[in-house]
């Protein structure tokens, strides 16, 4: 513990990270400085300063990373119509590699010899965090205290609190009974009634969205313009990554739209059953496969597709600086080149539909599609031989006494 002489802890300013700022300067008699990121969880990031000059921290760190957060991990992420085990959008999963980078970077900025978190042993953040980490600084020194300290309690933590004067918020009245992550691309919940797969959310729960059958009884029509395979207008109006993911979050949330109830492999090897809210990110992934069905060659559509269950699962396990991921990401973009053009979608009561797409490099013909005459494009009767050679196999096997029943 003597090499430790300064620590760069991400801080949010609640109580966990409150007490592993002052166990820090306790346990190893090191300088902490605080990095906050704010990727849009919402409400202010700025009280975090206050709450860290009180506890006499000399170095705050407090950054607005929403920009980077949706243009260099959401809208890439995207791309790839990322789904981890059929349901789960990735909301934490894809914002834990930027502040890890951003953490690395500060301890090289500052002369720091460690980072910390405040992720438990038993969840996917701590593997995050720290593949991140090694996956660029690789000789960093990782201090994770829910795994060393034995304050594994509200009640020891508080009881921490009152012993060395740090100021948290003790009520629990108004306090949501959940554990709560909140970024620009989702928010999710998890603990309390929860812990019982059997039982249903309350829907005071819920933060972002409404309830399907208490959205509006009139459809909101939208358009998403696309460049590359990212979204770069609503409705004509050219805007930035992080306003494109705000402004889906508010009209998908006002039309019930983007709520899941999961039971998750976590990759440390428990079930987890955790809510979320994705409604911008339940917007994109329908629009995306839309464009990409007008724009993309067969081939490349289905390789992608065969490819996104490896590409989700790297993301959810923390994978997002491996070469193995790069090297998805590589060919996930290069498939993007023709995925421009416009998509139509009527959103109404938790149901995002697809009314209309269009695009200059279209591979749709009408011509040869036709179900009247065509141009001479394509002859029905080579379907005839294309049928045979492709049943060859098939009555080999049969005549063989292997056909399936």
């Amino acid at each position: 513990m003597s090499d430790i002489n300064k620590v760069v802890l991400a801080y949010s300013g609640g109580l966990d990270t409150s007490v592993i700022a002052k166990w820090l300067t306790e346990t190893y008699g090191c300088e902490v400085v605080t990095f906050t990121a704010d990727v849009g969880q919402g409400g202010e990031v700025e009280p975090a300063r206050a709450k860290a000059q009180a506890m006499g921290i000399k170095e705050i760190f407090i950054e607005d990373l929403r920009e980077e957060f949706v243009r260099d991990y959401v809208y890439p992420m995207f791309r790839a119509n990322a789904l981890y085990e059929g349901e789960y959008l990735l909301g934490t999963s894809i914002a834990r590699p930027l502040i890890a980078k951003r953490l690395v970077e500060i301890a090289q900025e500052t002369g720091a010899d460690a980072i910390s978190h405040g992720a438990t042993g038993k969840g996917n953040d701590q593997v995050r965090f720290e593949l991140a980490a090694y996956a660029l600084a690789p000789g960093i020194q990782v201090i994770a205290p829910w795994r060393e300290w034995d304050l594994n309690s509200r009640e020891k933590l508080l009881a921490y609190c009152a012993k060395h004067d740090i100021a948290v918020e003790k009520k629990r009245g108004s306090k949501s009974p959940y554990s709560m992550d909140a970024n620009l691309l989702h928010i999710s919940y998890e603990g309390d009634i929860l812990e019982d797969p059997a039982a249903e959310p309350e829907e005071a729960m819920w933060l972002w969205s409404v309830a399907p059958e208490a959205a509006p009884d009139t459809p909101t029509y939208i358009e998403l313009d696309y460049v590359k395979g990212d979204i770069t207008a609503i409705d004509g109006v050219q805007m930035s990554p992080a306003s494109v993911l705000e402004t889906l979050n508010k009209v998908g949330g006002a039309n019930g739209i983007g709520r899941a109830d999961i039971v998750e492999n976590r990759y440390v090897g428990m079930k987890s059953r955790g809510c979320y809210e994705t409604p911008g990110g339940t917007i994109m992934l329908k629009a995306h496969r839309a464009i990409e069905s007008l724009t993309m060659d067969r081939e490349l559509a289905h390789l992608k597709d065969d490819l996104m269950p490896r590409y989700a699962s790297l993301i959810y396990n923390g994978y997002w600086f491996s070469p193995e991921r790069l090297a998805l990401q590589a060919l996930i973009d290069e498939s993007q080149r023709f995925v421009n053009g416009r998509v139509r979608l009527k959103l109404y009561k938790g149901n995002v539909v697809v009314v209309g797409r269009e695009s200059d490099d279209s591979l749709f013909d009408e011509s040869i599609a036709t179900f009247e005459e065509d141009d001479g494009a394509y002859d029905q009767k080579d379907a005839a031989g294309f049928i045979k050679l492709n049943a060859l196999r098939l009555r080999i096997a049969a005549r063989k006494g292997r056909a399936s029943h």
